[in-house]
């Protein structure tokens, strides 16, 4: 396209426009992009007028068309704001400057560069929806031509488009451009699919076009017959929601039976659901497909109603009733109130329009608290790329959720605190579960109280961005001082046992030692684990020297450093191994003394020795000639001591750890090494690997910590 083209376009909807203006802003651009080529090695300045005759085609103003013609001037050239602003006017360099990427902010993901380039799309368009639309037109371009980069970057690129810019068009309600980006990246990203889809919809257009017409003519002699004046077309789905369905319901394409949709445009409002009626009245109606986004509009203002119907030659079709205004919004969204009108006038979108896009502000709302770009980029697609659910307050007023949300997601969406004081709630007036997934229609109360505070626990069923987003600040948080308490708490015991007075001056003295920048960071990774506290303590009295650990505690310290004591007296013959072979125990199972074993050979590495019960066994089960014949033999009176590792939970107060380690010391069972499986607000899951004699041994240490009050539950671990 050249500019005298693009100037007679937009003069099509804007008779009175000033070509100046236009002119000037094409020439502008050439003149800065000049030398620059595309991937495709024509002249870079051929994309911005491709961009600004996309937003032509959506009858866009023209300080939104000089801005796409303008969009990369800023990042790509020597252009500034300021010259853009005395030649084009604030508003048109404001707009640039929202659309261009501007300073590139270091990271060391790819993840991370998108998700700080998508902060500060964002936070553009939260001044002004008109750049989201420039950008959507470039990204459309772009994907137009992608296939003159390499593979890599193509699917890349692809990938983003249908996680970022594809729900994003559909928020703001522009299925032209949605439908387009998405079949673009459906034929880069899985090419074999599309092109399947695309030969069995031209095999069923052609064996179909009698039906198809059959089926348009039968309505509309039906709504003709009751007075109402429709427009009725046929319309086939895309090959990429086709695919997605596919997917999603695991189900061949010929078991799709909506694969053709059929809409009904009336005059007014009224005609809408008269003819709903006279359809619903000469057809059998599909149970649960019915939906009225007439009088519940979508959040981008998408309205229609849906319903799907046993119609004509007995066939299930889909059926969309809408009038005149609404499909140009269905088609066009948020556009359409940027349009020029008939008149020459336009459709101004005030600043206190643009609020009543409550995503937008959830998305803000996540840019507010997450640090991490990775985390805020995971949030952000969460709160886009869902399906909705429509659900009441206790005042009537509606609220969209994703689909699956939960009364905690509800308590988010209406306010964070209300999220965060949550401690119950009732749907449809009834008590229910926190993680009760709500349905359309439901009636919401939540259940507050002050001294409430977000569970870890909720992070497992919610599925808004926003939730997750505050949960998992809030655990960050609260974990943080636990562990500087715990941790703290351990330091000073070890202080007291070594005979010195514990000072926070002295640990201040080896923060640059372990790379920290304060005394609370250290506390923090000694109560996460992170760091051995026995290790701080020497970094501090490097000269002192110490006795081997003998109480739990100091046994748990130096686990990570491996100078858990084991006996020195000779091993726990096997019988069945053949003389000289070496034998080890597998880490599988850990077998011990009065286990019932067998003996695995393993190439170079001798014999293997593993509990009959051990599930690895199964990857043997074709090489029966590698099994072996073994038992226990009879050892010496102090036999080598054996791994055995347990499984126990135990409640999260203040001592219970100490206890635990405890009560296994006082057994005669040396810890080895542990593991933090689960944490929360009530109990703790670990791993415990402990030194025994032998199984009885074992049997012992299981006995007396069920026996331990703050113990909830333990038992033998058979995994790794």
């Amino acid at each position: 396209m050249e500019h005298a083209e693009l100037v007679k376009q937009v003069q099509t909807y804007i008779p009175d426009i000033k070509p100046d203006e236009l002119n000037d802003a094409l020439s502008y651009a050439k003149e800065k992009h000049d030398g620059q080529m595309r991937a495709s090695g024509e002249p870079y300045y051929t994309h911005p007028i491709e961009v600004a005759s996309i937003l032509a085609d959506l009858h866009m103003d023209p300080a939104t068309i000089i801005t796409a013609v303008l969009h990369d001037t800023l990042e790509d050239t020597d252009a500034t704001y300021d010259e853009l602003s005395n030649k084009f006017g604030g508003e048109v360099a404001t707009l640039v400057n929202g659309v261009s990427k501007l300073t590139q902010l270091e990271s060391k993901t790819v993840e991370g560069k998108q998700g700080e380039n998508f902060r500060k799309l964002l936070l553009a368009i939260s001044e002004d929806i008109r750049v989201l639309l420039v950008k959507l037109a470039d990204r459309l371009h772009n994907m137009r031509t992608l296939h003159y980069v390499r593979e890599e970057k193509r699917k890349r690129i692809s990938k983003e488009t249908l996680e970022i810019y594809v729900p994003l068009a559909e928020r703001i309600g522009i299925h032209t451009i949605k439908a387009e980006l998405e079949d673009l990246a459906f034929g880069y990203l899985f090419p074999e699919a599309r092109e399947s889809i695309t030969n069995r919809l031209a095999y069923l257009r052609k064996e179909g076009t009698d039906l198809v017409n059959t089926i348009i003519e039968e309505l509309r002699d039906l709504l003709k017959e009751a007075n109402i004046e429709a427009q009725v077309t046929g319309r086939e789905k895309t090959r990429y929601s086709i695919w997605r369905k596919m997917q999603r319901k695991n189900v061949a394409f010929e078991q799709l039976s909506d694969i053709m949709a059929f809409r009904i445009v009336t005059p007014d409002i009224e005609s809408c659901y008269v003819g709903l009626g006279v359809i619903h009245s000469k057809y059998p109606t599909v149970p649960g497909r019915f939906k009225d986004y007439i009088s519940t509009p979508k959040p981008n203002g998408y309205r229609s109603i849906h319903t799907s119907v046993i119609g004509p030659q007995s066939q299930r079709i889909e059926i969309q009733i809408r009038t005149e205004d609404m499909h140009k919004e269905a088609d066009f969204g948020v556009a359409a109130h940027w349009s020029y009108k008939d008149s020459g006038s336009k459709s101004k979108v005030t600043s206190r329009d643009i609020k009543k896009y409550r995503w937008l502000r959830e998305l803000l709302d996540i840019l507010e608290h997450e640090h991490s770009p990775e985390d805020f980029i995971e949030n952000t697609k969460l709160e886009l790329f869902q399906d909705h659910v429509y659900v009441f307050t206790p005042k009537g007023d509606l609220i969209e959720l994703p689909f699956g949300s939960t009364p905690v997601d509800f308590g988010y969406a209406i306010h964070s605190d209300i999220g965060d004081r949550c401690v119950g709630s009732k749907i449809n007036g009834r008590i229910a579960p926190l993680n009760t997934k709500l349905a359309n229609g439901d009636q919401v109360d939540i259940i507050t109280s002050k001294s409430g505070n977000p569970s870890p626990t909720w992070e497992r069923f919610v599925v808004t961005g926003k939730a997750r987003s505050h949960i998992r600040r809030y655990v960050r948080t609260k974990q943080r001082g636990e562990y500087i308490a715990l941790g703290q708490a351990m330091l000073q015991k070890v202080f007291r046992q070594e005979g010195y007075e514990y000072t926070e001056k002295a640990v201040a003295g080896v923060t640059d030692q372990f790379r920290v920048e304060e005394v609370d960071d250290i506390f923090a990774d000694i109560g996460a684990g992170n760091i051995v506290t026995r290790d701080v303590f020497r970094a501090i009295f490097p000269s002192h020297k110490t006795d081997i650990p003998k109480t739990p505690e100091e046994q748990i310290n130096n686990i990570t450093k491996g100078k858990a004591k084991t006996s020195k007296h000779a091993p726990m013959p096997i019988k069945g191994l053949v003389p000289g072979m070496a034998v080890h125990f597998a880490r599988c199972c850990h077998p011990l003394p009065g286990d019932r074993i067998v003996g695995i050979v393993t190439t170079g590495k001798g014999g293997t020795i593993h509990t009959i019960d051990c599930e690895t066994l199964e990857t043997f089960a074709d090489t029966p000639e590698r099994w072996i014949d073994v038992s226990w033999g009879e050892g010496p009176d102090s036999p080598e001591a054996h791994i055995g590792r347990i499984e126990v939970t135990f409640e999260n107060v203040p001592g219970a750890l100490g206890t635990l380690t405890t009560v296994i010391g006082k057994n005669g069972g040396n810890i080895t090494n542990l593991k933090i499986t689960s944490r929360s607000l009530d109990f703790w899951e670990m791993l415990i690997d402990i030194y025994v004699n032998d199984i009885k041994h074992l049997n012992n240490i299981i006995a007396a910590l069920r026996a331990t009050p703050q113990i909830a539950s333990v038992s033998r671990s058979r995994g790794r």
